[in-house]
């Protein structure tokens, strides 16, 4: 059973560690583009929308080998474990 609740607790900071920091620019670029439109008055959909894509876009191509390494380690933890749950007699 503490292998489970140990997987399930490594699982929920990996997912933490990818998603946090996309959260976090998101957050930091619809700030500033709502800071922008609140200063020149212009209310455009298109406006908040697309910096947002493109700061996503730059983001996911930058962090993509981070997150690689991550995931990559959380996948032979977990293996590693299921092997040592599988040679149990």
């Amino acid at each position: 059973m503490g292998g489970i609740a140990e997987a399930s607790r490594e699982a929920l900071w990996i997912s933490l560690q990818i998603g946090g920091p996309l959260l976090v620019l998101m957050l930091v670029v619809g700030l500033v583009v709502a800071i922008f439109q609140a200063l020149t008055q212009v209310n455009e959909a298109s406006l908040s929308f697309l910096p947002k894509m493109a700061a996503l876009a730059v983001a996911l191509i930058l962090l993509t080998p981070f997150f690689t390494g991550v995931l990559r380690g959380y996948a032979q933890t977990l293996f590693e474990m299921i092997i040592q749950v599988g040679s149990r007699p």
